[in-house]
């Protein structure tokens, strides 16, 4: 009889133990996964980084999975064909996408950075730099078609300055390889994002004379999109996902720079700290952070006109087509 009483409680134990660890396991899998492509890796995200980096997203109740997909183009087929939920990438890609046609709209849904994030760099050191001192330089543009290049000429026309007549403008190199091209000698100047500008300089490779996010004022440089089918069938996640944003964007514009560049130094293991803290120092004194995810009417009507002023706008889209605030609007409450 103790014999059998040994087994029944060996076996209740056993019991007990499995639902124990199927319990646990099943918490540990109560997070909702969400698949986040990302158009590049860049310091000009650090909201991004600081949200998974602090467990802002795990808070909410997610499990979020980033990958860098490496260029407009390939992030928005990364989103539409289901390899991701999520896109992070310029708003002009939701317009070229809807200029299609399509029944299933990519919706921009929270903005993660709110001015350009290039810099232009000059191979001399410069005193008193002048945007008249471009005109008749080789100057190293980005893609064409791209938020870098259509903000680039936009600053530069309202400095009186023509790109195509004005400028010897180069703009068929990949953009992976422009940097490159600069720092072996192709180009008077370049439009380059950090750090590789701030390392240029560190180096004296080149000198950040002007900033174009200064200049080109508030656009919804890059935001979080997703297509109209997901929201819907996941609206409960995309909140969450937004209301962990909010949470990183009000911990960025109430930190040091110091404090950032610690945080999201794991995502930058090739860059040095103090490289790191320069580079979110300019982006947060430029104000390139949003410091809240609501995309407003105002920053995507300049979208546009930068769009149209490089003759890349498909067609006028109304803001409320495209974008969706009210997540925004309620996580900021």
């Amino acid at each position: 009889m103790k014999r059998w009483t040994r087994i029944v409680s060996s076996l209740l134990l056993t019991i007990l133990l499995t639902i124990g660890l199927t319990a646990c396991s099943t918490e540990k899998n109560e997070n909702q996964k969400v698949r986040v492509a990302e158009v590049t890796r860049s310091i000009f995200y650090a909201p991004q980084y600081v949200a998974l980096e602090k467990g802002f997203f795990k808070d909410e109740g997610l499990d979020v999975e980033l990958t860098t997909t490496w260029g407009g183009d390939k992030t928005m087929t990364t989103l539409l064909s289901d390899g991701a939920d999520i896109a992070l990438v310029g708003s002009e890609t939701s317009i070229y996408v809807h200029s299609q046609g399509t029944d299933d709209p990519v919706i921009n849904f929270a903005q993660l950075t709110q001015t350009d994030g290039t810099f232009l760099v000059s191979r001399e050191k410069v005193e008193d730099f002048d945007w008249e001192q471009l005109k008749g330089s080789t100057f190293l543009g980005q893609r064409k078609g791209g938020m870098p290049q259509m903000v680039g000429e936009y600053v530069l026309k309202q400095h009186g300055i023509d790109p195509h007549n004005d400028l010897n403008l180069i703009q068929n190199i990949d953009f992976a390889n422009i940097a490159n091209a600069f720092g072996s000698g192709t180009g008077d100047y370049v439009q380059l994002f950090e750090p590789t500008a701030s390392i240029f300089e560190k180096e004296g490779k080149g000198y950040i004379v002007a900033s174009f996010g200064t200049e080109s004022g508030h656009v919804p440089y890059t935001t979080f999109m997703a297509k109209d089918s997901y929201m819907k069938e996941n609206k409960e996640a995309v909140e969450k996902f937004t209301n962990a944003l909010y949470k990183a964007q009000k911990w960025v514009a109430d930190s040091s720079p110091e404090e950032i560049a610690k945080v999201i130094e794991p995502y930058f293991a090739d860059t040095e700290l103090d490289i790191i803290e320069t580079v979110v120092d300019r982006y947060k004194s430029q104000g390139s952070y949003a410091t809240d995810p609501i995309l407003d009417t105002e920053e995507w009507e300049n979208l546009q006109r930068i769009m149209d002023e490089a003759g890349e706008l498909p067609g006028h889209v109304d803001h409320e087509t495209l974008v969706n605030t009210s997540i925004a609007e309620k996580a900021s409450k």
